[in-house]
């Protein structure tokens, strides 16, 4: 009798489906002209001045002429992006969808795929869906924050990516989910994998594989955020701090979408 073959990748509908909704989305951006390429990332882009705009036009208006009087290519590419000042509030969602070419979207559906699989097995689709809805939203969030008058696009899952991973953090280190099976690079059907109790939030800093990698993910992000040209990332800017407020709320959010724990 032959023994039934396991697969090698073991990834949710609901994974798969928003991986190939990115690549969709990417192929389309790449046959698109490149007038109306820029239309749609206007239009669906995340750009933290345009909701400054809505509320503290002056603070927009004194960039933009700072802009004009060092660079008139940054100030025309200001005034495009700010278009007709509308907030376009759908952006703090949309942005994730859109990405910077296939090697970034090819970098996020790598690790989505591997991490989303994990937490979309302990959450079910829908919990999962809306989880990384809360990522994307808490990525540009705390984006916002720290460049309330930049005019410059934000686009990348990278925050809804680093949502998962936070999210992964509390239950594949535990005792009888082994990393590997729990992110689902093997093909098992034992619910109990990601069914471990979670590790409580303060435990993480006492637990040496969870903090190991929590200092991993901070300094990579750290170094990508000051030292861009060192990745070969000349041409465009990380937003990493855009990263770092997803993963904080994967961390601090897990309790309220985890299915093991109600």
């Amino acid at each position: 009798m032959l023994a039934k073959r396991e697969r090698i990748f073991n990834i949710p509908p609901v994974v798969l489906t928003l991986l190939v909704i990115f690549f969709a989305i990417q192929a389309i951006m790449d046959w698109l002209s490149p007038e109306n390429m820029l239309l749609v990332v206007r239009s669906f882009a995340f750009v933290p001045g345009r909701l400054t705009f809505a509320i503290d036009p002056d603070r927009i208006t004194a960039v933009l002429n700072a802009l004009a009087r060092e660079d008139e290519f940054k100030m025309q590419a200001a005034l495009f992006f700010l278009g007709n000042g509308e907030p376009h509030y759908w952006s703090v969602l949309t942005y994730a969808f859109l990405h910077g070419g296939w090697m970034h979207v090819g970098m996020n559906g790598l690790w989505f795929g591997a991490f989303g699989s994990a937490v979309a097995r302990r959450f079910g689709s829908r919990r999962f869906l809306l989880f990384c809805a809360g990522g994307a939203v808490a990525g540009a969030f705390m984006h916002y924050l720290t460049h309330m008058a930049d005019l410059q696009p934000v686009v990348g899952a990278s925050a809804v990516v680093s949502a998962t991973m936070a999210a992964a953090i509390r239950f594949v280190f535990q005792p009888g989910a082994p990393l590997g099976r729990s992110l689902g690079f093997i093909d098992s059907r034992d619910e109990d994998l990601y069914r471990q109790p979670a590790l409580p939030l303060r435990a993480i800093f006492s637990d040496q594989q969870a903090l190991t990698f929590l200092t991993f993910w901070f300094l990579s992000n750290f170094l990508f955020g000051v030292l861009p040209g060192s990745f070969g990332v000349t041409d465009a800017t990380v937003a990493w701090e855009a990263h770092i407020g997803g993963f904080l709320f994967g961390l601090v959010a897990f309790r309220w979408f985890d299915r093991a724990n109600g």
